[in-house]
């Protein structure tokens, strides 16, 4: 079985903001939700969130999964710890952080896949800058031996460039058994989820670590400026996705369409655009300037002129506005 633990019990001082950092929207949804849709889309049928901050809001905007709660709050290992709902079960467990929402499906797929017959397999990344990430330290035959955090660091091992991703995938058994054996012996007097890859190097399990193909996806959140670049980020993947499929989008940086948009072959769309919720475009619309849609479905071959449409249905070859509201009382 796939499971999922997802740690999110942090306020997020950083966004200066009385809520979650994990309930702060992007495009369509809480940044929390696009880790929820990728870990779903790789296989994982339950997953944990562990919560902390505020958690009555994070469980409220997530009703369908389940939760654990962390406090006080003495860090990753600990906020694992919670999940003992999980403990009883087989199968592979993947361990990421609630404020990474780039991450993409395909990515956890080959996490898990990757985590067969292992006790740990990690992602990492390799960055110009090792900054504050993490440092995965090997042995001479390239196999994973350490986590070490930068507030730890000997200054030889801050050279090092393969860094933390902050995604683990775990035996699930072997995952709540070395969870017992973390001691808070750090800079930071907690409980490190990655001294588990020295615990089980030690005892001679398995572990072994995956670099990621875009370092961009691992990005964190700790602030408004980084929100916005996640924004940007996804915005952008998502309309790349749509112009691989033959939709012509002038200009994707002034065009914001939300994940679950469905957009069919030969569909333009001119800038200043945004479309949401369950919407979906038939072949050949015209989608154009200041057009804002919610939940539409617009027929083929449709023009839609810079109208508000929300809950409504557009036949084939209809003409909308301009500047016309279009709703389904």
């Amino acid at each position: 079985m796939r499971s999922a633990i997802i740690l999110a019990a942090g306020k997020g001082t950083r966004m200066k903001s009385d809520s979650p950092k994990v309930l702060h929207p992007i495009i369509d949804r809480p940044m929390l939700g696009y880790i929820v849709d990728g870990l779903k889309e790789a296989g994982a049928s339950r997953i944990v969130v562990v919560a902390g901050y505020r958690a009555d809001e994070v469980r409220k905007a997530f009703p369908d999964l389940e939760f654990a709660i962390q406090e006080p709050q003495l860090g990753s290992g600990h906020a694992a710890m919670q999940a003992t709902a999980l403990a009883g079960e087989t199968g592979l467990t993947l361990v990421i952080n609630g404020d990474g929402p780039c991450i993409q499906p395909d990515t956890l797929k080959k996490l898990y896949e990757a985590a067969e017959g292992k006790s740990l397999t990690l992602l990492s990344s390799v960055q110009e800058d090792g900054a504050h990430y993490g440092r995965i330290v090997r042995d001479a035959n390239g196999g994973v031996t350490a986590i070490v955090e930068a507030k730890d660091c000997t200054p030889a091992q801050r050279e090092i460039r393969e860094v933390n991703a902050g995604m683990y995938c775990f035996d699930t058994q072997d995952l709540f058994e070395g969870l017992k054996k973390l001691t808070p012996d750090n800079a930071q007097n907690e409980y490190y989820i990655t001294d588990l890859v020295k615990i089980f190097a030690q005892e001679g399990k398995s572990v072994d670590a995956i670099v990621i193909d875009d370092p961009d996806e691992t990005a964190g959140i700790n602030d408004p400026v980084e929100l916005a670049a996640a924004w940007s980020w996804l915005q952008q993947k998502i309309c790349e996705r749509h112009m691989k499929n033959g939709v012509q989008i002038c200009d994707p940086a002034r065009t914001v369409i939300g994940k679950d948009v469905v957009i069919g072959r030969d569909v333009l769309i001119e800038p200043d655009v945004t479309i949401l919720g369950s919407s979906i475009i038939g072949d050949g619309a015209r989608i154009l300037a200041g057009t804002r849609l919610e939940n539409a479905v617009i027929g083929k071959r449709a023009c839609i002129d810079a109208c508000r449409g929300y809950n409504v249905t557009v036949p084939d070859d209809a003409q909308a506005g301009p500047f016309a509201v279009l709703k389904n009382e």
